[in-house]
C-alpha cells in the first residue's frame, strides 16, 4: 500500500514527509528557544499543525487512491490541499516567529489580513473535502461496503467538525468561560479552567481516520453485520463529539469532575 501510494499519490506523500521534517526542525529549535505565546512555547502550535497536516494529507492520499477514473479530480484535490496548507503553515510559522498568535488575531490590520487569508484557505479546503465526499458517492469504489461507508461517514463527520472550526472563528476564540491561553493539558493545551471548543474539533476531524479504520478492522476479522456496526460506531462517535462540544459550550473543561 505504501509503495503504491508513493507512486500514485506522490505529491501528497511528499507533502506529509515534508510536514514531519518541519516538525522535527521546530522540535529542535524549541529546545533552545523559551519564548512563550499564551503560556506555551511558541513553536508548540506550529509543531502540532505539522503533525496534523502530515496525518491529513496521507489520509487523503489513501482516499484518492481508491478513486478510479477520476485522476483529474484527484490532482485538483491533492494540489489544492498542498497549496492550502503551504499558505496556512507559512502564516502560522511566521506569526510564531514574530512572537504573536496566528488564529483569532486582530491586533493590527496586518494580523487581521493574515487570519482572513487562513480562514479563506480553510474554507477552500472544506470545499475540496465536500467534493471528495461527492466523488465517494458517485464513483464505484472497489472496497467492501462497510469500508466505503466508513470512508463516507468519516468525511461527513470531518466536515461537521470543520463547521465547529467556523464556530470558533465566529466567536473569535476557542475558550468558553475563560480567556484563551490559560492553564491547559500538556502539549494540546486544552483548557483545564473552562470550556475548550478545540476538543470537539480535534476528535471530529480525526473521524476521517477512525471510522474507516474501524470498518477495516471489522472486515479484517470477518465480523458479521460489519456495515451495520460501522453505522453504529459512526453514530456513537458523533454523539461523543457532540457531548464534548456541548460540554465546552457550558464552560466546563474536558476532565471536569474527574
Amino acid at each position: 500500500m505504501i509503495k503504491e501510494l508513493c507512486s500514485k499519490q506522490r505529491p501528497l506523500m511528499i507533502a506529509g514527509a515534508v510536514s514531519l521534517a518541519c516538525f522535527a526542525v521546530l522540535a529542535i529549535i524549541s529546545l533552545f528557544d523559551s519564548t512563550e505565546i499564551l503560556g506555551i512555547n511558541r513553536w508548540i502550535k506550529p509543531m502540532k499543525f505539522f503533525v496534523s497536516i502530515a496525518i491529513f494529507v496521507w489520509t487523503v492520499a489513501i482516499y484518492l487512491n481508491f478513486l478510479k477514473g477520476y485522476e483529474k479530480s484527484s490532482r485538483v484535490i491533492s494540489w489544492g490541499i498542498i497549496f492550502i496548507f503551504f499558505v496556512e503553515m507559512f502564516i502560522i510559522v511566521m506569526q510564531a516567529a514574530r512572537g504573536t498568535t496566528s488564529h483569532f488575531n486582530f491586533r493590527t490590520p496586518f494580523d487581521a489580513i493574515l487570519f482572513s487569508i487562513m480562514g479563506a484557505s480553510i474554507a477552500l479546503n472544506t470545499l475540496l473535502a465536500v467534493y471528495l465526499l461527492f466523488l465517494y458517492f458517485k464513483a464505484e469504489i472497489d472496497l467492501p461496503k462497510s469500508i466505503v461507508w466508513g470512508m463516507r461517514l468519516g468525511l461527513i463527520l470531518f466536515l461537521a467538525s470543520s463547521f465547529e472550526g467556523g464556530f470558533m472563528s465566529a466567536q473569535i476564540g476557542h475558550s468558553v468561560g475563560t480567556a484563551d491561553g490559560g492553564a491547559g493539558l500538556p502539549m494540546v493545551n486544552w483548557s483545564t479552567e473552562g470550556g475548550d471548543l478545540r476538543v470537539a474539533h480535534f476528535i471530529g476531524m480525526h473521524a476521517l481516520q477512525a471510522v474507516p479504520f474501524f470498518a477495516y478492522t471489522l472486515e479484517k476479522y470477518k465480523v458479521k453485520s460489519s456495515l451495520a456496526w460501522t453505522f453504529i460506531f459512526a453514530a456513537i462517535y458523533f454523539a461523543i463529539v457532540t457531548s464534548v462540544f456541548v460540554q465546552a459550550l457550558l464552560g466546563k473543561p474536558l476532565f471536569a469532575g474527574f
